[in-house]
Parts: C-alpha cells; structure tokens; sequence
C-alpha cells in the first residue's frame, strides 16, 4: 500500500537528541574528551564572570560550539547559528535541548570574545593533551617544530607609510555622495511643466579605487597596514609574492604527529627560531632530559642550534649545502634519520588548519585574536584526529 505524503504537525516534541546520534560517531568521543577537558577548567572560567548581573552563555558551549565551528568549515557566525538551529547533531554536541532557541549571532560573538584569548586557548590545548586517553598517544622525547604563514585579513592598499595621515574611512565601499545645492525653482513655472522630470545621475564614490605601486619601495621600517598594524609585509620563498601576514608556528610529537604547542609571531626572518626556543621551554619547562628537534633547514643556523644543545636538546636540523651548524656529531646517529622522516608530518596540520580550519587567511585582526584562533584550530586538528588513533 502506498504511504501518503501529508506533513502532519505535533504539539508535543518527544526526541532525544542521545538516541539520534549514533553510537559510532566520531563526534561522541570528541564530546566526551572535549567535556572533561573543560570540567577541570571550570576554575578558569570562574574567574571570567562576576557573581552579579544578567546571566551569559556558559564558556563550555561557547567553546564547543566554536570547535565545531572549526571541524566543519562553517565560515560565519551567523552560519553557525543557522545550521544550530536545525541540526540536531550540532545541538546535541553543544548541549542544546530539541526546544531550546539558538543565540543571536552578534551575541554569540560578543560572549564568545571574553574567551578569545592566547591564555584560554592554550589552556584549552593542554587540558585536551593532558586527558588520561590522550597522553598515552604523545611522546616526551621526540619533538618536530615548523611555520607556516598566515594571511592577515587586511589588503596590499592598506599598507601605507606610517607618516601619512590616516584614511577617512577604512574599508568604506563608498556610497552616494551629498546632494549639490541647486537654485530654488519657482513654483508656478514648476505646475506649468506636463512632463516628469528625469531623476538627476547622482556621482557615487568609486568602490574599491586603482592603485599603482610600480616603482614606489615599501618596507616594514617605512610602511604599516592601517587594517591591521600587527600584520607584516613578508615573503618564506625568493621569487614568491610578499603579503601582509603572521607567521604560525607548531611543536609536534613524533609519535603519532599531534601538535604539543601552537604559537603565533609577526612574519620576520627570525620568527622561526624565537618561537621554537618558547615552546620547548613552555612545553617542557626545565628539564634535563635529552630530547630532539626536528626541523628543516630555515632553522640551520649557528646561534640556534647552539641554543638548543645548551637546552639539553639535540638539533636534529637539516643541513645546508654549505656553512651549515650541523656536522657529524648529529647526523651520524640513526636517530637523525628518523626525525628527519618523521618530521615532514608536521605539514598534515599546517595543511588541515588552511583547508578545513579556516586559517589560510584569519578573520580576525591583532596578533593576540589571531595567535588564540591559531591555538584553537590546532587543538581542534587534533581532536579530529582522536577517534582514529584511540580505535587502532
């Protein structure tokens, strides 16, 4: 017999959100890890809030709502809202009831940027790593460092030389301009004319205006982006198109590649070596054991690699073809060879980040926005990663 199709309304909704998900989803051992995580962070979060006043939206949906905001490329915040509302597995994970009304994007943004922070998202990282399930995964020894670059969310024409006066407008699309004054038209000759009037062709300002810098020298010492003054003007490769960008940079166990540490620097040529010194020592604060470094040959370099082995930490750093810092000392140990495989894993992340994390241009403006949401879509690759390696 053939079923109709009429769509019949019910008063009363009796899903549960727990039986609609299934027992396999990845998503379930993400929340599980993810909850825990932020149950010993309560503390943390106690100290955000006042004890008074209207009540906010609770830190731990905020925060499981911008990871899955992350995992699944959703680019807006008002996007985010949107599917929210209708998806019953993003309500599930955030810890919404069948009933309960979604936020207000503007909203959500505002509660969501108390937490914005370099220190919470680290501490959001560590707590994840520090999960008795996950730190059987990581190794304490054997260690991987890399950078990528990260486009800033400002353009080529907002780089200006720092003694020019500010624009009047930034990022204005332009709009009409005022009206011109015109002569007043008496009224009896205006009653005696039986044709309309054409509507007068008011001039709009150009949208996005030509600029040619052919021929004109710009330079961090001279210029500054008025978008964005953190951003820097900066290239990794010779021949390679310079932009306004940061410079990301990860510490990864070799083990199963996780990323321990995740910071992010102005772009400059000493950026990689700075930041890779701070997350040793953040990472393993004091300690005597002998560990290794991985890394390419952009950290080559005399200063650094006598740095780390006075750090206790053997450089494990490619070699270049000439005046390199590593001699035979390093590389005639089989343990080379294997960081030096291994070590290209730490490109899987930086990959992950710019296709499905979002960050190969930031949304965001201020080193310490972009350096917390770079912190937070690391944290978020790994715990994509999780349900693989807990299940082999």
């Amino acid at each position: 017999m053939r079923g109709t199709d009429e769509a019949a309304g019910s008063l009363f909704s009796y899903v549960d959100l727990e039986e609609r998900v299934p027992a396999r989803h990845p998503l379930r051992l993400i929340r599980r890890i993810v909850n825990d995580a932020l149950a010993s962070l309560d503390a943390e979060f106690d100290a955000l809030y006042t004890d008074f006043g209207r009540p906010s939206i609770a830190p731990e949906r905020l925060i499981r709502a911008g990871l899955l905001q992350i995992l699944f490329s959703i680019r807006s915040e008002r996007q985010l809202m949107e599917q929210m509302d209708y998806n019953l597995l993003f309500r599930w994970f955030v810890g919404l009831g069948i009933d309960d009304a979604v936020w207000v994007p503007t909203v959500f943004s505002k509660n969501r940027d108390r937490l914005l922070t370099t220190d919470m998202s680290r501490k959001v990282m560590a707590t994840i790593l520090a999960h008795p399930e996950v730190q059987p995964l990581l190794s304490d020894e054997h260690f991987s460092v890399d950078g990528t670059l990260v486009q800033a969310w400002a353009s080529m024409k907002s780089f200006q030389p720092k003694d020019s006066p500010p624009p009047d407008h930034d990022d204005d699309p332009g709009g009409p301009l005022p009206p011109t004054q015109e002569p007043p038209v008496d009224t009896a000759q205006q009653t005696q004319q039986t044709e309309t009037q054409p509507m007068p062709d008011t001039p709009r300002q150009s949208r996005n205006a030509e600029v040619n810098f052919r021929g004109e020298k710009r330079s961090n010492a001279t210029h500054a982006s008025v978008t964005d003054p953190d951003a820097r003007l900066y290239k990794k490769a010779p021949g390679a198109a310079a932009m306004l960008c940061f410079m990301g940079h990860t510490l990864m166990e070799n083990r199963n590649g996780l990323v321990v540490q995740a910071d992010l620097t102005h772009a400059d040529g000493y950026g990689e070596r700075k930041a890779a010194v701070e997350m040793i020592n953040r990472h393993s604060p004091g300690s005597t054991r002998r560990l290794t470094l991985g890394a390419d040959k952009g950290y080559d370099s005399a200063d650094f690699v006598a740095e780390l082995r006075r750090m206790v930490v053997t450089p494990h750093v490619a070699q270049k073809a000439r005046h390199s810092a590593i001699d035979g000392r390093t590389t005639h140990h089989l343990g080379y060879a294997l960081s030096q495989r291994h070590r290209k894993k730490i490109e899987e992340p930086f990959g992950w980040a710019k296709t499905v994390g979002g960050m190969a241009q930031t949304v965001h403006r201020g080193l310490d926005r972009v350096r917390a949401q770079f912190t937070m879509i690391m944290a978020a690759c790994n715990l994509a990663r999780l349900p693989k390696l807990l299940a082999a």
